[in-house]
């Protein structure tokens, strides 16, 4: 069983940067991929960007390329979504989630995940 919190979400404007958290806990390995995922109103839940086990295969969406960075430090148990010049756009909630991966692969699908966070929001003024 792994649980996964979010944090690090709020009110920005536009232009500004945020760092999403995603911090995992209750597992004895760290041979998990993980994917960030967003969720506007009225919409379906989105692949944002992904992880591999070990950090050395990562993937985004085109929305976001050049803006977000993903990144994991498996000492803290810990994902990164490094998030730059937000944009309106961007506003909705975010979640991470985990499934056990111990290889290059990165899923982009949210079938793909066995596990979810509570997600955070994120809001990005004009």
């Amino acid at each position: 069983q792994v649980q996964l919190v979010e944090s690090g979400g709020g009110l920005v404007q536009a232009g500004d940067s945020l760092r999403l958290s995603c911090t995992a806990s209750g597992h004895t390995s760290n041979k998990y991929a993980v994917g960030w995922f967003r969720q506007a109103p009225g919409k379906e839940r989105e692949f944002v960007a992904g992880i591999n086990w070990s950090g050395g295969v990562t993937a985004s969406a085109d929305s976001v390329k050049g803006r977000f960075t993903i990144s994991r430090y498996n000492a803290k148990n810990t994902v990164y979504l490094q998030m730059n010049s937000l944009k309106p756009d961007d506003t909705a909630v975010y979640y991470c989630a985990a499934v056990w991966r111990g290889s290059d692969y990165v899923p982009l699908s949210t079938r793909e995940y066995f596990y979810w966070g509570q997600g955070t929001q994120v809001t990005v003024s004009s």
